[in-house]
């Protein structure tokens, strides 16, 4: 095993549980991969949101993105991370285990 772990959010309701797993993930060991797309884009605007910084890799659907008219910058997402849903496949590939919020 890989030992990383996929989510897919694609709800803006579900902070609290985007950072508890992700936090208790890394306290394991797991390399945490986050991909935002639908209306969980707008987490990014969330205070809550840069709890995530330096303990996962977060991106984000860019045509959502831009569907919710949400302003950059975003905080811990660099450019390179905006996508497409390919990469929310590369991301399924990628991980062994994929949790969908």
């Amino acid at each position: 095993m890989n030992d990383k772990l996929g989510i897919l959010v694609s709800s803006d309701r579900y902070i609290d549980h985007l950072i508890g797993i992700t936090k208790a993930a890394h306290r394991a060991g797991k390399k945490v991969k986050i991909f935002l797309t639908n209306r969980a884009v707008l987490l990014t605007k969330n205070e809550r949101f840069t709890e995530l910084e330096g303990i996962c890799h977060v991106s984000l659907c860019s045509l959502c993105f831009e569907s919710f008219k949400v302003d950059r910058p975003i905080p811990i997402v660099k450019d390179q991370d905006f996508g497409t849903q390919m990469r929310n496949v590369e991301i399924m590939k990628d991980c062994d285990r994929y949790i969908v919020l």
